[in-house]
């Protein structure tokens, strides 16, 4: 089994500032995880993927993507702290259909928010990403639960607004859990367009890394294996963002 012990750690650092992202895999990701509260709830907070809510945002394009949405901050040397809950908003220029708008979505729910494995990937995050922008006072930190659901008539499309960017500093995708699809492959893009690379999160831990503001990345539509059962594919979505100075800073 391959492992990323901690001297590779600096390794994957290299690859976000070579190359603007990493594709770790499952085996690699479990122990940097481990390292924080760890997954001793990860059950439980893969279940929590079965309680999510249609994203109404969607009806134009078809109720096939659930969702809940959380708020935290973080600053240098602290945990990372849940904030109150309020809208999802992207420019226009970085989400062309739905950009501009501010977005309420269904919160994650308490119990999970709390969870040790959310604590253990919000600490791995903070801890990593911090590495990556040591100068950064505090972070602006949002966490999407995502299952984008497939059938016979309907494929899921996880990045709708095709290969984009989130208008954030770093991004981590997780998947929880696939079930019966094929595909769903994540590619990533050079500002030009040109292809730089595409992998398929498989297993349940298997993890993109990503330096939003150098690469696109998109993930192509999910279908069903057997037409005739569920098929869902769900994932964590983290990203950081350099928050604002506060207004005490500035006075």
């Amino acid at each position: 089994m391959t492992t990323l012990s901690a001297p590779a750690v600096p390794a994957l650092l290299d690859l976000l500032r070579n190359d603007g992202y990493a594709f770790v895999t499952h085996d690699a990701m479990r122990p940097l995880l481990d390292r924080a509260s760890g997954l001793d709830d990860w059950n439980e907070f893969a279940a929590s993927w079965n309680d999510l809510a249609p994203d109404a945002y969607l009806a134009a394009h078809g109720r096939y993507r659930r969702r809940r949405h959380a708020t935290f901050s973080a600053v240098p040397g602290s945990p990372v702290t849940p904030e109150p809950h309020q809208p999802h908003y992207q420019a226009l220029k970085y989400n062309t259909l739905q950009g501009d708008i501010e977005r309420w979505f269904e919160p994650v729910l308490p119990t999970i928010a709390a969870s040790a494995s959310m604590r253990s990937i919000l600490r791995f995050c903070h801890d990593f990403f911090g590495a990556l922008a040591p100068g950064v006072p505090r972070w602006h930190v949002e966490v999407h639960q995502f299952r984008i659901e497939a059938n016979a008539q309907t494929a899921g499309e996880p990045t709708p607004e095709g290969s984009h960017r989130d208008g954030v500093d770093y991004v981590l995708v997780l998947l929880v859990d696939r079930h019966n699809i094929a595909s769903g492959t994540t590619t990533i893009h050079a500002p030009d367009g040109r292809l730089l690379g595409d992998f398929t999160l498989t297993r349940p831990l298997d993890c993109a890394l990503i330096d939003d503001p150098r690469v696109f990345h998109g993930v192509t539509p999910v279908t069903p294996l057997d037409a005739s059962e569920p098929a869902h594919r769900d994932v964590l979505v983290v990203t950081f963002r350099a928050a604002p100075p506060a207004i005490a800073d500035l006075v």
